[in-house]
Parts: structure tokens; C-alpha cells; sequence
């Protein structure tokens, strides 16, 4: 009998195989060579594994696929014969070889192939699998521990990965960190201490599949060698049994490189980083796996989160390289749980976690038997089909899709165990239904969770119930729950747990991988207080069991398997030496819960007596402590100068030594030996640094007695009192008769009697004693008042105690504190009952020179205007013509008591109430406010003209406007005349054709000019053949030579009153002399009326200087007394954060005008040009190059980059420059220059103009005078103005042009160069790369954009602009990679705005459908952003799918929002239905947009 080796399928593989002897019998020998394909040679070892009918064969795989036919007959008839001879006698052979080959199958499957169950071990006559070493198998992580996986196994099992079995990488890492730990031993040093050695956690999630290997089984009772620890729950302790493997090596055993087609799934580990991406192990010597960043960004991980070496991956194929050696790999989940095989090399080639295409050939009660790819078996049983019987769900001959759970391991033929569990063919968690799918059976049923009512649906008599829970959910009770008391075995036709009944159960824990609950009917457990840690609640007050008691730690059971530990430190409020005498075994203990840990598994308790019989509250969380609050505490740690007192739930306290005791102690820990029990109350909480102090002293129940009662003592009261102790710069002062202590600043009582603080503090002495003190700050919690000297009185001012709301009188004068600046003025305190008003038009006859503003805590006089009873308030005022009605003293600024006392034209002055987003709102009097429009703040145009002005701040107009009846005042700041507001604004009916009007430029479009009308809101177009009279001239750069806001005279040809539109003309024959004539004279009488007396801003003098300076001298006087003493916070803050918050405010209004100026450059229109003495010709912008404009600029650049571009094109040209602008605009369309004398005459007028010196550059080169074209280029750049930028960059281009199509490759790169270090280096150097793309030098773009970005990656312009070119050229791929390299480079506050520019360029020029999965990442991430759904539905309207723009729009709406932007929501959704949809639709979102505001109006009456 001659030996042969074995011949493999695949010769690539080259792993060697176990040789076989031959048998004699030719027939032997085919059967042998057709069932080689089926024979597994991953599992199995083969020393230990005898194969019947095992031998070599010589036969090709083309062979043997001839033979597969025959041979799967023979065999099916061999196993049917020897699984029958032990039951039933054998048939005779003519009658087993008259049978059908559809009997023979049909007996297979029925007798052949049993269902069976993964166990631990395999018991005589049931249908038990073992778990054998070397089976590959799915599992499902349950949970990440420290150094090792739990994971959960089909058939109610679980297993566990120690940390070393994760990945060979990440071994390695884990050896590299000891071994560097340990050379770091004896030298330490910093930078050479391990790094990116990454925790389970960020590796692995619950929920998450594994393939793996069973490495070991071990039996009960052996030693933990799992590295899980102590067991903490049942879960751990099951899991300890089987070990598993997860190494990509291990698990991909037996796969060959012919097996790696597309949509083969496997583990990989990530091997190393690489400048695109990741090099993956596969476990395969061969090949390598390759995934690109841009992939992984697809994985469940997200997108920001970075891959680790050694990480475990789940790949899908996606194609192999040419050279064979490297494998690209998708992580994408959809791919990976959608991806499925048809065909496999052998048999080793079927991993587990693989989606396979089965024929079901036998329904069974128990389950499923499979052909799997046509040649394997496989079963599945009841726990991974739908629920209920499987003889209603499927049938014979149905071809299903199943996932392959393990290898039933050792099975000759190879079968499999596989799932139809929806759950797992989709690589999902189970949800209780389908439109749940967020949530968990863990989430939807927490442990604990008490089930009333479950049915009885299968008995397996030797392993427990499966019982109906409801909305598609199983639970499995384990025999060994159904009772407290032993039970045999499970009976489905009668007893207690027959098929059918209905128990009341309880959650125990879960199978995730199955999908199941594992419930109980336990009577013991369903009495049970707590399962599980996380039901116990801190500061709870229960009873336990002492367990054990060790030298470290007292162990109590509290209920089931939830036990406690108790601290030495909390045995009780003493050290207690014999523990033992006190906690003996069994005995019962009233404790309270101090701490509970969910994630250790830890309850820690107290059996302190104070604490546990304490009725103060506990403090379980940082919300709990608030100041004043009274509790008990431990002391933990003590030091020199505070103590630590533990709370509940590791919550820690701070005690100051001061508030430690109320009397000195000599040493703390003395005093407060670790362990002792305390009473402290809460003084202060720090939500920042999360840091919580308290004092023992405070909690004293004497410490109230202790603090003197000060409610007798109330602001403004005048008191006396004897000086009981002089200090350094203040006084204490025993107030009589009440005893209550006050400070006196020295320097207040020095000034009162007019000596020096150092005379005054040699003539006080203690015991003098004081009177007409006036207190101005109390602090109830520390006992003490500050007092000043009360100021000398007026023989006029009424006693405080005469005064009450029914006798004071309008015109009384009165006296009273000021307390602090309100919205509407000062609040001045009169009396304890008694406030009033000080509006800032009532403080002084001249604003400017007064004090509209009094200092805080200034006391003054004044008298009253009016009185609200109701409110208890007054009106007050302190003008002097007030005051002293009888003087004759200048009123500067009148009172304003109604409006009808406003004039038009008048000037007046006021104070800035608020700066609000359209202007200002200026207060003229107690109940009067103006208006002040941003057009009529300034003459010139400002941008940012916010920071110009602040509330309170005095301001002066002219009245535009008086609205008596709406009570409306219009006021302007511009100091030109009011002839243009008393105009009223023109309408359509006061226009006719041909009349000539004024008007400015509103926006440039390639067809024509909108012109905007002056002193209306009319507008219009002005086509671009009504800009020229000579009908050949080149109107593309006419339209350029406007810019938004220029001022242009037109004549209106025609008005369509239906579509309300206008046309314009501005050819120069539609004018005459005297129209501009006319505007000359009109700025002759604007600037004679702009000399007048400047408005706006009234500058400060130093008499506010002055009153800063005094109220900082009294700030820094208080802060002295608070520094010495301790006492003074409360008010002085007060005012100081208020003083913040304004600044605040200010500045976050600062940045909204900045936002709303940039999205609307044209706003500047509104601000007239300021007239002046007649400068030289300057062409802000000029004429702009044949490159893309500005205006793209704009929209492509970053936000630097808009700024400057929104500046330059705001700025204004005055009236006369535009003029001459206007004037040669016209006559060089009408006759252009013809030779070079004719381009120096226009260019001596207007040297400035790069649009005259490049058409000059233009006509040189038509000629063919490329040096001359030159030496004009770079005479252009020597004589404009160097002001002129714009200019000097349009010349730059032209060059640039020039040398591209005319100079040599050395002559351009010099020019490039020049330009760049003489102009912004970025514009130049992205106009160079438009300019190689409109000449057709493509590869040119590529390498100067590659440099762009190289030079400038912190612009979001540059790589926007580069990906464009890219998907221009239709270079789809290598545009997308760009998007993940410039968030690399880029800061993260730009990070939005670039994916949102890729978005819409994917919309424009590459794939819409890869642009919508980007904007919604987007608005997934940024719901709030409106911005950017508003640039998605634009997007969207682009691609006319109104379907699309519905979903879109309802869901925008669901989001919280203010009622204004829902409104521009509503109005877009409404302008697309009727354009891209229908009137149903558009009928369809009035009613949403009614109901959203009914359900707005709802929501707010609510609250």
C-alpha cells in the first residue's frame, strides 16, 4: 500500500497536509477523491483525527468537481445506512438501491443531522455540542474589561479574550511598554515613556462582533488565568470557562489569497500607519490589507477618531492589487453586514461571522437543517429563527441567507451552525421591534425589571424554558430558575412549566448574541431588593448579613449576590481594637450606603452610628451642595491648614483650619483623628474647579447665637456708636444700642472733618464715640455693617421717617443712596419702603458737563417729579432748575417732557439706550426715545460701525421726523441737509418713461446692471446694450467697469406696472450737459451744509475722568478693607460682573454685525459719499483681469480673505471721480484708441487705471511688440499709485498672462516670483494656477495648486480651489482624498466651512448623491447650523427633486428655532413648491407654517 500526499485545491496556499494510506478498492478511492473538497483541514489536528475513508488522490480539482455529483450520492446513502443499521434492521440492497436519490436525502437530513446545542461538554443522549479546542466561532462583546473581553456565544454561553489574545500587534506593544517601564526603571525620562499603547475600551464596544478561536476549556473550580479578576457578577464567573482567541493568524487559518473576492469579510489588525492609510495583517503570509483613511472614516468608530496599531478590525474585500501581494479592504458596516460569499477554495476557507447563500432541505420542530454553497450541511436551531414554529416560516427548497455561527467541530462530513436571528444577519444589536432600533434589551429591560405576565412557548426538558416576553422578545429561564427548590427535568405536556402557561418572571441578565433575556421564577429572587449594583441608591439606609471579615474589610451581604464592604475607618464613629467581637458571621448590621460603583461592581458601606441614624440631608452628588446646606461628614486626611471630610459618592469637602473649631485648637489631627464623624455646613461651592468647602465651626448649634442680629440695621439708617478698635486704614465701630459691629473707612471720617488720615488716626482712640453714621452695606452672614459719615443735610430735605407714598408731594425734595444703574436710570433708595427713579435727562441741565451717570452708593438730593403709588415709586430729578428754580442758571440741555416738544431740524442731545442691529435707540426724555437708522449714523460709509458706540453714551442729532400719534422720533447724525428726508419716497406711480433719475449700483450681473433709485426702494435693470451707443464696443467690460455703490444717472425706458419692473438706459445719448451740471451745483449746497456743527458722538471731557477716578479711589478703598478683614464681597462684585456681562454683550454683538456685514456687502449703498476737496483720479478695484472676479473670490475664500475683498468693494468713490470715470467709460466704447498716442493721452488722464494699461499691453502685443507689451507692464506698475493695490494686481495678472503665452518657462517663474513678493503671495499664487488652467496647461494647475497648498494649508480657499480644478478635469477620486489632508492642515474652526464647500462642489461638478451623504453628516452633527441647511436645500433645489426639499424642510422644522427663522424657512419651502412643485404642495406648507405658529403661540402661553 503505497502512502501519497494529499493534493491541495489551492497551490497557492502551500500549507502542508497529513499524508494517508490508500485502500485497494478503486471505488474506495473515488469516493475519496469527491469527498476531498468537504474535508475540513482548519480544525482539526491531524495526529489526533482518524479520517475513515481518508487517502492521497492524484485527480485535479477539475476532476473532482466532475465526480461531485456521483460521490454526494454514494455518501448520502453510506451515512443513511450506518445511522439506521443501529435502530432498524438493514434493508435489503435492491431495495436501498431502488430508492430514489430524493429519498435517500430526505432520509439524511431527518436521521442523519441532528440539531444540536453548544455546551461545555456533551451529555449521553441529548443533543448537546461540546465546545472543543480549535472551534471557530462568532461571539458578541458584552463587556470591556482591563485586561480582558467578555463576550457572549450562541446557546446561552459565554467566553472571554485575555488582552494578549487580541492581536499579535498589540502584544508586541504590550511587551515594548514592560520592557521600556523597565529600562525606564533606573533613568526616568519623560520623553522616552511609552506611548499609544491604547485601552480595551478604545478598541473594543459592547455590542460589537468577534471571530474567534476556542483556545481553552477549562472545568470548574480551576485557577483564573483570564485576567479578569475577582468575578463580580455571574456573567464573569460563566465566562471563565472558555477562552478564546482573536488573533487574525488564528481565525483566518486556512484562507487562501484565491478566497480574497469581493465581498469576503474577515478579521484584520491593524499592522502599521502609512501616509494613506493603514497596512492591515490578515493573518496570511502573502497578503496584506490596505485600508485608506478616507475608508476608515466609514467605520463605526466615526469619523474623527483615529485607528490604533493592533486594533481589530472587521473587513470586507473590495479588490485584490495586481502584484497580488496587497488586499483594499472597506470597513464600512452596510458593506460588511450586506456582503456575502458564493463559492470557497475548501472548506478551511468559511470563517464564522461569513453571510452564506443555503438551501433549506429539512424542516424540523427544533430547528433547521441547511445545504450550505451547495456542498456543506448546516443547522439552526430554534434560539436563531423567527419566533414560533419553524414549520410556518419555512419551508422545504426555500434558498435563505444565514450567517455561519461555528464549525461543528469534529463532523465528518464538515457541517456548520448558523443564524437566521435578523439581529445577527444584520450585525446589529437585538431591539424589542424593529422601529426601535436604538434601543437595547438592556435599555428596554433593565435588570430587575419585573415581567407580570410570560408564556410558556418551549421546553427543553434537561435545560430550562423559553418563554414569550412580548413585541418579538424571548427570555430563557435555565431549569435551575424555575423553583427554589431542585427539578429534575421540565415536562412541556404537564406540571407547572407546561407549554402555555403564564408565570411572573424577572430580568437576571441578557444573551445578547441570541437575543434573549435570561429571566428567573424564583420566588427568592423575585422577592430580592437588589439584583445587581446599580439599583442601590446612595444614602440609603438597609439591613445586611455580615459574610466575612478580613483585616482589610468587613463583607456584607445586602440581597442575592449584591454584597457590600465596609472600611475599617467605618466600622463605627470610634476605632474599634477586637472587630471580631462586634461582626460575627451571620449576624444582621444596619448600615447606610456611602458609596456605589456600577462599574466595579462595588457597594461601599458605613456602620457609623451618627451617619447611619443622621436626619440631615446626604450629599450624593455636586448638585446637592448648596451653600447653607447642614450634613454629616468624615474625616479622611488632615493637614496643616484644612481638613478633608468625605461625603457620599466620593464627594469631597474642604474644611479651612479657621472653620474647623470655634475655638483654637493646638493641633488638628489631634482634634480630628481620620474616621471621626463631623457636622458641617456648606459655605461654598466652585462649579469650575467642582471644589466644595465647609466649616465645622458654622455647623455648631450655638453658631447662630454666636453672629450678631443685624436686621434691626438697615441700609441708609443714620446710627452712632463707640470706636472699639482702630486699624491701619479703617475703624470698628460698636453701633449703640444694638452691638452691632461696622467698619469706618478712616479716610471717609478724615474728609468729613477735613484733617489728613494721618492726623485723624493720632487724635482717635477707642472708646470716642461717633455720631451721624449712615450705613451703606450689610452682611448678614459674617455679622457687620460698613457705615460712612452722613453728609450734611439741607434745612429743606424731609426727614426720612416723615416721608411715606400718601405725603410725599410732586416737588418735594427729598434724600437717598443711590443703590445701583437700572435699564431706565439710577435706583436711589429713599426709604425702607420708598425707591425712585433718576432718569439721565433728569440728572443735570448740561449733559456733558454733569453727572447723568451718579456714582453707586452716592448719596444725593432731589426732588420728586411724580409718584406711582402702585409701585411704591417716585420720579426724581436733580437739575439745578430744578433744585433752585429761583437762580438763573444756563440750561444747556432742555427737559423733554412730551413729544410734541420735538421740532423738525432741531438738534438735540440725548444718551444711546441700546444698539440694536438696524441702529441705535436714543433717550431724549423720562418716557421719549428716538430712532437712529445706520444710514443716518455718519456721512461716510463705516463697517464696523458698532464699536463707535455704547449704551449710555451721549449722542447728538437733528429730528428727521416726528410721529405724534405713534409717538415716533427719527433722528440722524449726518451733517448734510433735510431736504432729502422730508421728500417722501418715490413709488411706481411717480415714475415715467424718459424721466432721468439718480440711482446706485446694486449688483452686477453678466447681462446688465441692477440700479437701485435714491430716496425709494424702487429698482431696476439696466440691460448691457443700453450701455453703449457704439453697438461693436466690447460691453463684457463695460459691465466691469461698475462696481456696487456707484452712483449713476439713468433713464427709465420702460415701467411694466403688472410685473412692477423698470428698465433702464445709460447710454451717454440720452444726456445732456445740464443733467450733470445739476448734480455738480447739488454738492456745492451739500458741502456748504455739512459745515455745520458736527453730530454723532459728543466727546467725553475729564469731568467724567474726574468721577471715574473718584469712584475707583472708593473701590480701592473698600478693597483694602475687604483684604485686612475678610468682609466685603457681595455689592462691590455685584457691580463689577454686571460690568462684564455688559462688555460681554458689546462684544458678542460686535461679532454678529461682523457676520451679517460679510453676508451683505451691498448694505453700504446706503451711506452716501462724503464730498471733499477733488483728489486724483483712483479706481478703487479697477477694471478687473480676464481671471474669475472678485466676487468669486469672495464666495471660494476663507474668512480673512472675504473680509478684505467685502472691504474693498464697499469703499465709495466720490461723485466727481465717478464722473470722469463715467465720462471715459463712454468715450472709450464709443471710439477706442487706435495707436499709442491715443492710449498716452487717456492714461495722462487717468494713470491710475490698470483697465487702460492693459488694453495698452493688449494693442502691443495685436501688433506683435512683445518687449514693448513689457516695458508698458512694468511702466504701469512703476507709475500707479502704490494706494492703489487693485490696480497694481490687475497689472501683475497681465504680466503674468503675457510671459505665459509669449516668454520662455524662466522668463514666467521670475515674473511669478516679483509678484508674489510684491503683492499678497496667496492671490498670486492662485491667479498663476487659474492662468495655466484657462491656457489648457493642465498638469501646470495640478503641480502649482499642489505648491499652493503646501505653502498656504491653513487656508480653506486654497484647498476648495484645488479640489474644483480636480473635479473639473473629472478626477473624481483624488478630489475626495484632498477633503481629509486639508482637515488635517486646517484649523478646526474652519473644518465646517471646507466640507461644506467640497459638498457643494461633489453637487456642481461630481457625484449630488455623495454631496447629500456629506451635508447630512453635517446638519447631523451641526442640527443648529441654519446656514447650512439652507445651502443643503439650495443644493437640493439644483437637482429638482422636490421630494427631497420636503423631507428636508420638515425636518428642519422639528428643530427648535426662533419664530423668525422658521418664517425665511417657511418662505423658501414656499417660492420651491411653486416653482419645482405643485399647488397642492404649496397649500400643503401654509397649513404646516399655521400650524407651526399656532403650536409656537401654544408652547409660550405655557410657560
Amino acid at each position: 500500500m503505497a502512502a501519497g500526499k494529499k493534493r491541495v485545491l489551492d497551490e497557492a496556499s502551500g500549507t502542508p497536509k497529513a499524508k494517508k494510506t490508500k485502500t485497494e478498492e478503486q471505488s474506495k478511492k473515488s469516493k475519496d477523491k469527491a469527498e476531498k473538497p468537504t474535508q475540513p483541514v482548519s480544525f482539526l489536528v491531524s495526529d489526533d483525527i482518524d479520517f475513515p475513508r481518508g487517502g492521497g488522490t492524484t485527480l485535479t480539482p477539475l476532476e473532482v468537481k466532475t465526480l461531485r455529483a456521483e460521490a454526494a450520492k454514494e455518501v448520502d446513502k453510506e451515512l443513511f445506512a450506518a445511522t439506521t443499521e443501529k435502530s432498524v434492521k438493514r434493508k435489503r440492497k435492491s431495495e436501498a438501491r431502488g430508492s430514489s436519490n430524493s429519498a435517500a436525502k430526505d432520509g439524511k437530513e431527518k436521521a442523519g443531522i441532528r440539531i444540536e446545542h453548544l455546551n461545555y461538554k456533551t451529555l449521553h443522549l441529548t443533543r448537546l455540542q461540546r465546545v472543543v479546542v480549535g472551534m471557530k466561532i462568532l461571539g458578541q462583546v458584552v463587556a470591556v474589561e482591563p485586561l480582558a473581553l467578555i463576550v457572549s456565544l450562541p446557546n446561552q454561553l459565554f467566553a472571554h479574550v485575555p488582552i494578549t489574545h487580541i492581536s499579535t500587534q498589540l502584544t508586541h506593544t504590550l511587551e515594548s511598554m514592560e520592557d521600556v517601564e523597565m529600562g525606564n526603571s533606573d533613568d526616568e525620562d519623560e520623553d522616552s515613556s511609552p506611548s499609544g499603547v491604547p485601552d480595551l475600551f478604545e478598541i473594543f464596544r459592547p455590542g460589537q462582533y468577534v471571530r474567534a478561536v476556542v483556545t481553552a476549556v477549562h472545568p470548574p473550580g480551576t485557577t483564573d488565568v483570564s485576567g479578569l479578576g475577582r468575578a463580580r457578577d455571574e456573567v464573569q464567573k460563566a465566562s471563565r470557562r472558555v477562552e478564546l482567541n482573536l488573533v487574525p493568524e488564528k481565525v483566518n487559518e486556512g484562507v487562501v489569497k484565491s478566497d480574497l473576492r469581493t465581498g469576503f469579510t474577515m478579521s484584520a489588525a491593524v499592522k502599521s500607519i502609512e501616509d494613506h492609510g493603514y497596512i492591515l495583517d490578515l493573518g496570511m503570509s502573502d497578503v496584506s490589507g490596505f485600508l485608506s483613511f478616507k475608508d476608515a472614516q466609514k467605520g463605526s468608530w466615526g469619523t474623527e477618531k483615529k485607528l490604533h496599531i493592533g486594533q481589530l478590525l472587521d473587513v470586507a474585500v473590495v479588490k485584490m492589487s495586481g502584484n497580488g501581494r496587497t488586499c483594499n479592504v472597506s470597513v464600512d458596516p452596510k458593506t460588511i453586514s450586506t456582503a456575502s460569499i458564493t463559492e470557497v477554495s475548501n472548506v478551511s476557507s468559511i470563517v464564522p461571522g461569513a453571510l452564506v447563500q443555503s438551501l433549506v432541505t429539512a424542516v424540523q420542530s427544533d430547528g433547521l437543517v441547511l445545504q450550505v454553497l451547495g456542498y456543506f450541511d448546516g443547522t439552526i436551531d430554534q434560539f436563531h429563527l423567527v419566533p414560533g414554529q419553524p414549520e410556518v416560516h419555512y419551508q422545504v427548497g426555500q434558498k435563505v441567507k444565514a450567517r455561519i455561527l461555528y464549525d461543528i467541530n469534529p463532523s465528518t462530513p464538515p457541517r456548520f451552525a448558523l443564524s437566521l436571528a435578523d439581529h445577527v444577519v444584520r450585525f446589529t444589536t437585538k431591539s424589542p421591534s424593529a422601529d426601535a432600533a436604538t434601543t437595547d434589551l438592556r435599555n428596554a429591560y433593565p435588570i430587575g425589571t419585573i415581567l407580570e405576565a410570560v408564556k410558556v412557548a418551549r421546553v427543553e426538558s434537561e435545560r430550562g424554558l423559553v418563554v414569550n416576553v412580548g413585541s418579538g422578545i424571548e427570555g430563557f429561564i435555565h431549569i435551575s430558575q424555575t423553583s427554589d427548590e431542585h427539578v429534575p427535568t421540565l415536562s412541556a405536556s404537564s406540571g407547572a412549566w407546561k407549554l402555555g402557561m403564564v408565570h411572573r418572571a424577572r430580568v437576571t441578565g441578557y444573551y445578547p448574541l441570541d437575543g434573549i433575556l435570561q429571566l428567573s421564577l424564583r420566588a427568592s429572587v423575585l422577592g430580592q431588593k437588589f439584583l445587581q449594583v446599580a439599583d442601590v441608591q446612595v444614602g440609603e439606609v438597609i439591613k445586611g448579613t455580615v459574610k466575612k471579615l478580613t483585616d482589610s474589610a468587613l463583607f456584607v451581604s445586602i440581597s442575592g449576590n449584591v454584597d457590600g464592604v465596609i472600611w475599617p475607618n467605618h466600622y463605627a464613629d470610634i476605632a474599634l481594637k477586637h472587630p471580631q467581637k462586634r461582626f460575627k458571621p451571620g449576624s444582621s448590621l444596619k448600615c447606610r450606603v456611602l458609596v456605589v460603583d456600577p462599574e466595579r461592581k462595588r457597594v461601599a458601606l458605613t456602620a457609623k452610628k451618627t451617619l447611619v441614624e443622621s436626619t440631615l440631608p446626604t450629599i450624593t452628588q455636586f448638585s446637592d451642595a448648596q451653600v447653607g446646606v447642614l450634613t454629616h461628614a468624615v474625616v479622611f486626611k488632615v493637614s496643616d491648614k484644612s481638613l478633608q471630610v468625605e461625603l457620599y459618592n466620593n464627594l469631597k469637602a474642604t474644611v479651612p483650619a479657621r472653620e474647623a473649631s470655634e475655638t483654637t485648637v493646638p493641633s488638628l489631627s489631634s482634634a480630628f483623628p481620620i474616621g471621626k464623624p463631623v457636622q458641617v455646613r456648606i459655605t461654598a461651592v466652585d462649579p469650575e474647579t467642582s471644589r466644595i468647602t465647609a466649616s465645622i465651626r458654622q455647623a455648631s448649634p450655638n453658631y447662630k447665637s454666636a453672629i450678631a442680629d443685624i436686621s434691626g440695621v438697615d441700609i441708609g439708617d443714620i446710627v452712632e456708636g463707640v470706636i472699639s478698635d482702630v486699624r491701619k486704614d479703617k475703624a470698628v465701630v460698636a453701633l449703640q444700642p444694638t452691638q452691632v459691629t461696622a467698619l469706618l473707612s478712616l479716610n471717609n471720617l478724615a474728609n468729613r472733618r477735613e484733617v489728613s488720615v494721618a492726623q485723624l488716626r493720632s487724635t482717635l482712640k477707642t472708646g470716642d464715640k461717633l455720631q451721624d453714621l449712615v450705613v451703606t452695606s450689610r452682611n448678614p452672614e459674617k455679622g457687620f455693617v460698613l457705615v460712612a459719615m452722613k453728609p450734611k443735610e439741607k434745612e429743606q430735605l424731609v426727614q426720612k421717617n416723615q416721608l411715606s407714598i400718601d405725603t410725599v408731594q410732586p416737588g418735594q425734595l427729598v434724600g437717598g443712596r443711590v443703590l445701583r444703574h437700572a435699564r431706565h436710570g439710577a435706583l436711589v433708595k429713599i426709604t425702607k419702603a420708598i425707591s425712585g427713579i433718576l432718569h439721565p435727562t433728569d440728572a443735570c441741565d448740561d449733559y456733558e458737563n454733569g453727572k447723568p451717570f451718579p456714582p453707586v452708593d452716592s448719596v444725593l438730593k432731589a426732588v420728586v417729579i411724580s409718584i406711582d403709588k402702585e409701585r411704591r415709586q417716585l420720579s426724581l430729578t436733580t437739575r439745578m432748575s430744578r433744585l433752585f428754580p429761583g437762580q438763573d442758571k444756563p440750561i444747556v440741555d432742555r427737559e423733554i417732557t412730551n413729544i410734541s416738544d420735538l421740532k423738525v431740524g432741531e438738534t438735540i442731545r440725548g444718551f444711546i439706550k441700546s444698539v440694536a442691529e438696524h441702529g441705535l435707540f436714543v433717550t431724549l426724555g423720562r418716557d421719549i426715545d428716538a430712532r437712529v437708522q445706520i444710514r443716518e449714523l455718519f456721512d461716510d460709509y463705516v463697517k464696523d460701525w458698532k464699536s463707535r458706540f455704547s449704551a449710555n453714551q451721549l449722542v447728538k442729532g437733528r429730528v428727521l421726523s416726528v410721529n405724534i400719534e405713534k409717538k415716533q422720533v427719527e433722528l440722524s447724525f449726518r451733517s448734510g441737509d433735510l431736504k432729502r428726508d422730508n421728500q417722501p419716497q418715490l413709488t411706481l406711480s411717480d415714475l415715467s418713461e424718459g424721466q432721468k433719475v439718480d440711482g446706485r449700483v446694486k449688483k452686477v450681473e453678466d447681462y446688465g446692471i441692477f440700479i437701485a433709485i435714491e430716496g425709494s426702494k424702487l429698482s431696476g435693470l439696466c440691460h448691457k446694450s443700453e450701455l453703449s451707443d457704439n453697438k461693436d464696443a466690447d460691453v463684457t467690460l463695460a459691465l466691469r467697469s461698475f462696481r456696487e455703490g456707484d452712483k449713476v444717472k439713468a433713464v427709465i425706458l420702460s415701467i411694466d406696472q403688472e410685473k412692477r419692473r423698470i428698465s433702464f438706459g445709460l447710454k451717454p445719448s440720452y444726456f445732456e450737459e445740464r443733467d450733470f451740471e445739476q448734480d455738480e451745483s447739488e454738492d456745492e449746497e451739500e458741502r456748504e451744509s455739512r459745515s455745520s456743527s458736527a453730530l454723532g458722538v459728543v466727546e467725553d471731557d475729564d469731568d467724567d475722568d474726574d468721577d471715574d477716578g473718584g469712584v475707583g479711589e472708593d473701590e480701592e478703598e473698600v478693597g483694602a478693607i475687604e483684604a485686612e478683614g475678610d468682609e466685603l464681597t457681595a455689592g462691590i462684585n455685584g457691580d463689577e460682573d454686571d460690568e462684564a456681562d455688559e462688555a460681554d454683550d458689546e462684544a458678542g454683538r460686535m461679532d454678529v454685525d461682523l457676520t451679517l456685514d460679510l453676508q451683505k456687502p451691498s448694505g453700504s449703498s446706503s451711506a452716501p459719499s462724503t464730498s471733499g476737496p477733488k483728489e486724483s483720479l483712483r479706481l478703487n478695484g479697477g477694471f478687473q483681469w480676464a481671471a474669475p472676479d472678485s466676487s468669486e473670490d469672495v464666495e471660494m475664500g476663507s474668512d480673512q480673505d472675504s473680509d478684505e475683498d467685502v472691504q474693498q468693494e464697499g469703499k465709495k468713490k466720490k461723485k466727481k471721480r465717478k464722473e470722469i470715470e463715467q465720462d471715459l467709460t463712454a468715450d472709450m466704447h464709443t471710439r477706442a484708441p487706435e495707436s499709442n498716442s491715443d492710449f498716452e493721452r487717456l492714461l495722462l488722464g487717468s494713470p491710475n487705471s490698470s483697465y487702460l494699461w492693459v488694453r495698452y499691453i493688449a494693442f502691443q502685443l495685436q501688433i506683435s511688440e512683445i518687449d514693448k507689451a513689457r516695458e508698458i507692464a512694468k511702466r504701469a506698475l512703476k507709475t500707479i499709485n502704490f494706494r492703489e493695490e487693485q490696480e497694481k494686481l490687475n497689472v501683475w495678472i497681465a504680466l503674468l498672462n503675457l510671459e505665459n503665452v509669449y516668454g520662455t518657462e524662466e522668463s514666467l517663474e521670475a515674473t511669478f516670483k516679483d509678484a508674489a513678493r510684491h503683492n499678497d503671495s496667496k492671490t498670486i499664487h492662485l491667479r498663476m494656477a487659474e492662468i495655466f488652467e484657462q491656457s489648457d496647461k493642465l498638469e501646470k494647475a495640478e503641480e502649482q495648486y499642489k505648491k499652493t497648498c503646501k505653502k498656504f494649508s491653513q487656508s480653506s480657499k486654497v484647498w476648495s480651489l484645488f479640489g474644483e480644478h480636480y473635479l473639473k478635469r473629472g478626477m473624481l477620486e483624488e478630489a475626495r482624498k484632498l477633503l481629509p489632508r486639508s482637515l488635517q492642515s486646517l484649523e478646526k474652526r474652519k473644518h465646517l466651512k471646507t466640507i461644506c464647500k467640497f459638498a457643494q462642489l461633489e453637487y456642481k461638478l461630481g457625484d449630488p448623491e455623495r454631496g447629500k451623504t456629506i451635508f447630512e453628516g453635517i446638519v447631523d452633527s451641526h442640527p443648529r447650523r441654519w446656514d447650512m441647511w439652507s445651502i443643503y436645500m439650495d443644493m437640493e433645489a439644483g437637482q429638482g427633486d422636490i421630494n427631497s426639499l420636503r423631507n428636508l424642510f420638515n425636518r428642519v422644522l422639528t428643530l427648535k428655532m426662533t419664530s423668525h427663522k422658521a418664517k425665511s424657512f417657511f418662505k423658501k419651502w414656499l417660492e420651491l413648491e411653486r416653482r419645482l412643485g405643485d399647488e397642492e404642495g404649496a397649500h400643503a406648507v401654509k397649513t404646516k407654517a399655521i400650524e407651526w405658529t399656532q403650536r409656537a403661540a401654544g408652547t409660550s402661553g405655557e410657560s
